[in-house]
Formats: C-alpha cells, sequence, structure tokens
C-alpha cells in the first residue's frame, strides 16, 4: 500500500513574503537545534534558485547538506528535496505553499515520495508526522511570537 503524503496546515500573523522569508532566510534562529545534524549551527541555508542547496553549517565549519530546492517562488510556494538525517538516494520531496489570508498566512506543507523508501516508508512517515511538531511550532513563534501562547 502506497503512504499517504503528510500534510501540515497551519496560519501564520504575517504576510506570506515575510513568512516566505522566515521559512528560508530565517531558518537558523527557530529551528530547534534537535534536529540538526551539528546540535548547534551557526547557520542554515537555503541557495534560492532551482539546484540550490539547503545547507546546515556548523560552527567549526563544516556543512551537512540537507536537501536541494526543485522550485523556488517566492513569497508563494517553496520545493525541495529533503535528507535531513538521510543519505541523499533516501530524500523524500517537500512543498511549502504561503497563501494570503487577510494579513495573516495560510501554510501548507506537503511531504511525499515515501514509496521509493520500501518498506522503511510506512514508518518513516509516521516518525516524520511527529518529528514536523517541534519545527512547525518554532516556526510559528517566530513569525507571530504574540500567537506562541495561544497555540
Amino acid at each position: 500500500m502506497r503512504p499517504d503524503p503528510l500534510v501540515i496546515e497551519f496560519e501564520v500573523g504575517v504576510p506570506p513574503a515575510q513568512a516566505f522569508d522566515t521559512w528560508t532566510q530565517r531558518c537558523a534562529t527557530w529551528w530547534p537545534s534537535a534536529h540538526t545534524v551539528s546540535g548547534d549551527p551557526s547557520a542554515i541555508s537555503f541557495e534560492p534558485r532551482p539546484g540550490g542547496r539547503i545547507v546546515e553549517h556548523d560552527r567549526g565549519g563544516g556543512q551537512h547538506d540537507w536537501g536541494t530546492v526543485l522550485d523556488w517562488e517566492p513569497p508563494a510556494r517553496l520545493r525541495y528535496l529533503w535528507h535531513l538525517f538521510f543519505d541523499s538516494s533516501e530524500a523524500t520531496e517537500v512543498e511549502i505553499t504561503f497563501s494570503p489570508v487577510g494579513g495573516r498566512t495560510a501554510v501548507r506543507l506537503e511531504q511525499r515520495g515515501w514509496e521509493q523508501l520500501g518498506e522503511a516508508g510506512p514508518a518513516r512517515r509516521a516518525r516524520t508526522e511527529t518529528a514536523w511538531g517541534a519545527p512547525t511550532a518554532a516556526y510559528i513563534r517566530a513569525c507571530d511570537p504574540a500567537a506562541a501562547g495561544s497555540r
């Protein structure tokens, strides 16, 4: 049976351009250090183009590839191959859309490609669904500090 895509939806209290920039340009300010390779990155960068790298920069000067940008369409859409903690041959695809809702943004994250992982796909999807909780909560706070206490 083919695992369903993992879909996470929420709103942030900023316009799409700011939401997109917070995800891509300020990632190291909110991404939980427990969800990084080094445990204390100095930066997390998205090279802003198709084919660009998503890279964690550690404080010793090392780099850890997390993925590859497939589509870069600010402020509305971002799609990339994602393999944080795994070999690039086990990458799944993440697509994030940023849609205006009044002065806020509806964010939709869809991660798919679990079937290419074979028998490991369903279990990896289940673990990943739980794992997205900390980064998305931190992102919501980074976009909208006033909302942190109400979520």
